[in-house]
C-alpha cells in the first residue's frame, strides 16, 4: 500500500480518537457548564427584551403605519427575488444586511477568483473560483436560516400551549405573547419579543402578527394568525383555540420527522454519488498524481463536471423532500 495513503489513514484515526475523547470528556465533565450557561441565558432575557425593544424602535415600520397597514394587509402574490433573498437573511438572525452580505460574496469573490489567477493564470479557474467565492457565504447564511427555522419549529407548540395556560388565567393575548418572550430560549424568544414591543410602539396586534408570519416564513405560524385573527372577528374561546392549534402543529411536527426519516436513504445516497467523484480525483492525486494533474490542465472538463453534479444533487433533493 502507499505510504501517503497508510499516512493518511493514520492521521484520519488520530483525529477520530481526539474526537471520540472529547465527546466523551465533554459529556462526563462539562454538562454542569452547559446547565450553567442555560441558566445564565435565562438571567439575562430582560437584556434581550431590552435589545428587541431598541430594535423595534429603530425599525422601518413606524415611518408610515397606514402605508404599513395597506402593505401588510395587501401582501399577497409571489415575491420578488431581491424579496426573497432579504427574507432570508433577516430570517437568519445573523447581524447583516443583506448589503452587506453582497459586499463579503463579492469581496470573497475577488479575493478567490484573483489567487486562482495569479496560481494557474486562467480565466476560466479565475471564473470558477469566483463562482465559488460568491456562493459560499450565500449558503453558509442559507443554511443557518434553515436551522434556525427548524429550531423555532420546534419550539411553537410548547409556545402555544403556555399562551393558552396565560390566556385562560385571565391575561390578554399580549400578556401571552410576552410570556412566550420571557420564558422561552431563542429564536422563538426574540420573535415574540420583536412582536410584543411593536405592539407597545402603536402598531395593531393584527399587522405585527402578520409581520411575524412574514418575518419568520413558517407556516405553522400562518396558520396561528389565521386562527387569532378568526378568533377576534367571531368570538370564541382562545385558550381552547391555542391548545388544539398546539396538537395540530405538534402533530405536523411529528410527520414532518417521520418524511424526514422514510427519505433518510434517498438522501444519503444522494450525498454518496454526489461525494463520489471529488474522492475518488483526491485519491487520484494521492496514489498516482500525474496522472490526476492532467485533468487540471483540462479546466473546462472539472467545470462540467462540477455543473453536472450540482444538477444532479438538486434534482435528488427535489425528490427527497417534501414542503407541507
Amino acid at each position: 500500500m502507499n505510504d501517503v495513503i497508510v499516512l493518511g489513514l493514520a492521521a484520519a484515526s488520530a483525529v477520530a480518537f481526539v474526537v471520540a475523547v472529547f465527546q466523551v470528556a465533554s459529556d462526563l465533565f462539562l454538562r454542569d457548564r452547559a446547565r450553567i450557561s442555560d441558566r445564565v441565558d435565562v438571567e439575562f432575557l430582560k437584556k434581550k427584551a431590552a435589545a428587541s425593544a431598541a430594535k423595534a424602535k429603530k425599525a422601518s415600520l413606524f415611518k408610515n403605519l397606514d402605508q404599513m397597514d395597506a402593505a401588510v394587509r395587501a401582501g399577497s402574490g409571489s415575491p420578488t427575488w431581491s424579496q426573497a433573498f432579504e427574507s432570508m437573511v433577516e430570517q437568519s438572525g445573523l447581524e447583516v444586511t443583506p448589503g452587506r452580505l453582497l459586499s463579503i460574496a463579492g469581496g470573497a469573490a475577488a479575493a478567490l477568483g484573483l489567487a486562482a489567477f495569479a496560481a494557474r493564470g486562467r480565466p476560466l479557474d479565475a471564473a470558477l473560483a469566483a463562482l465559488l467565492g460568491a456562493v459560499a457565504p450565500i449558503f453558509y447564511v442559507k443554511k443557518v436560516r434553515d436551522a434556525r427555522i427548524e429550531r423555532l419549529r420546534s419550539q411553537l407548540p410548547e409556545a402555544f400551549e403556555l399562551m393558552a395556560r396565560v390566556v385562560r388565567a385571565g391575561q390578554s393575548l399580549g400578556q401571552a405573547v410576552l410570556g412566550v418572550a420571557q420564558e422561552f430560549p431563542q429564536p422563538i424568544s426574540a420573535e415574540f419579543a420583536y412582536c410584543y414591543e411593536q405592539q407597545n410602539l402603536g402598531l395593531s396586534p393584527e399587522v405585527t402578527f402578520r409581520e411575524l408570519t412574514r418575518r419568520t416564513g413558517i407556516v405553522e405560524l400562518k396558520i396561528f394568525v389565521l386562527a387569532v385573527l378568526v378568533q377576534q372577528q367571531t368570538g370564541g374561546n382562545l385558550a381552547e383555540m391555542l391548545l388544539k392549534l398546539s396538537a395540530v402543529v405538534r402533530e405536523r411536527y411529528r410527520i414532518r420527522g417521520a418524511v424526514q426519516a422514510l427519505t433518510a436513504e434517498g438522501r444519503m445516497q444522494g450525498w454518496v454519488l454526489a461525494g463520489m467523484p471529488p474522492v475518488m480525483l483526491l485519491v487520484l492525486l494521492l496514489m498516482n498524481r500525474d496522472y490526476a494533474m492532467i485533468l487540471f490542465e483540462h479546466s473546462e472538463i472539472l467545470m462540467g463536471t462540477f455543473a453536472i453534479e450540482m444538477v444532479g444533487v438538486l434534482w435528488i433533493r427535489k425528490i427527497v423532500n417534501f414542503d407541507f
